[in-house]
């Protein structure tokens, strides 16, 4: 491997939060990804149109960010999936979906068991409620940061589509 190549992948640094019909998509191709760059653990699509494919990890980490929120604003952040009917894996281990406001800021965490004889497409999601802390100025306080995690099990899974991230903004 190239001294400085990774094998993940590495999404839009650079999303502003747009919502339409009152809710912003995220391709999986603007999403962080590790492992995502070795396609004997992910397909990651380079079109807007196609899922992200999980063929097997042990360590499941996909991320974003979006600028240009509100600390004012309640936010639900989560993700379009399916499984395919090969998926192993799910259901044992919890999944979290973390939320934070800024790199510094605490997150929000909520924990997903996902059924693994779900079919066809479903939502999983978390929310992040208004900043209690008033901005503290920082350019990061608007950046919305979060992620999908199971990193604590060890256990290989495979089988699961991304088919995009959502964040949704309340007053």
């Amino acid at each position: 491997m190239a001294p400085n190549s990774t094998p993940h992948h590495s999404g839009n640094p650079s999303t502003k939060f747009t919502k339409q019909q009152g809710r912003m998509m995220i391709p999986p191709k603007d999403l962080n990804i590790v492992w995502g760059k070795d396609n004997r653990y992910w397909s990651v699509p380079q079109n807007q149109g196609s899922p992200a494919e999980l063929h097997q990890v042990s360590w499941l980490e996909v991320t974003g960010s979006v600028g240009e929120t509100s600390p004012n604003k309640k936010y639900e952040v989560g993700f379009r999936v399916s499984l395919n009917p090969d998926a192993f894996g799910w259901g044992k281990y919890p999944m979290y979906i973390m939320i934070k406001r800024g790199k510094q800021g605490k997150a929000a965490s909520t924990k997903i068991n996902m059924n693994p004889n779900l079919k066809g497409e479903f939502e999983i999601s978390g929310k992040l409620d208004k900043s209690k802390e008033q901005s503290r100025g920082g350019s990061d306080d608007a950046r919305l940061y979060f992620g999908l995690y199971e990193v604590w099990s060890g256990k290989w899974k495979g089988g699961l589509k991304i088919h995009h991230a959502f964040i949704t903004e309340f007053p």
